[in-house]
């Protein structure tokens, strides 16, 4: 590697990251290999056109078990089939959205799921981590738990 290319940021296999343009300031993202692609919790999922293009306005809790509700609108940039882990396959709108997490900022696709009964929010899928090296060992290596007061 060049001395000209910045290095990559470790993370543990689950780390606090935030989406600017949501206006989602922490949410606790699975850093998560076996995922092509990312997936954000989402409900109330309409599409609508907006200068003949399709976007998406949808809602999410961005932290688990807090009744804190964010209204979210993007432009769609694709719809694709994603088979979940346990087999199930759904079409979802693909959205791309800045994410930081460790001090950096870049785009990531990421589709919107019903993610409810999951643990995390959010996974980030392999697409979507070139800025990152995963330590499976390792949890929040970039900052403690944003839940606490």
């Amino acid at each position: 590697m060049g001395s000209s290319m910045p290095s990559k940021v470790t993370v543990g296999w689950r780390e606090w990251a935030s989406l600017p343009e949501l206006d989602i300031e922490a949410i606790k993202v699975k850093v998560d290999t076996g995922a092509r692609t990312s997936a954000l919790h989402a409900f109330q999922v309409e599409s609508f056109q907006r200068d003949d293009q399709e976007w998406v306005r949808f809602s999410i809790h961005p932290i688990q078990g807090q009744d804190q509700v964010r209204h979210c609108e993007a432009p769609v940039l694709d719809r694709r089939v994603v088979t979940d882990s346990g087999g199930h396959k759904e079409e979802r709108p693909v959205i791309l959205t800045d994410i930081e997490l460790g001090g950096r900022r870049w785009p990531i696709e990421i589709t919107l799921t019903d993610r409810e009964n999951m643990i995390f929010r959010m996974l980030l899928g392999r697409t979507a981590m070139g800025e990152i090296v995963v330590d499976p060992t390792a949890s929040f290596l970039l900052g403690g738990n944003k839940e606490q007061p």
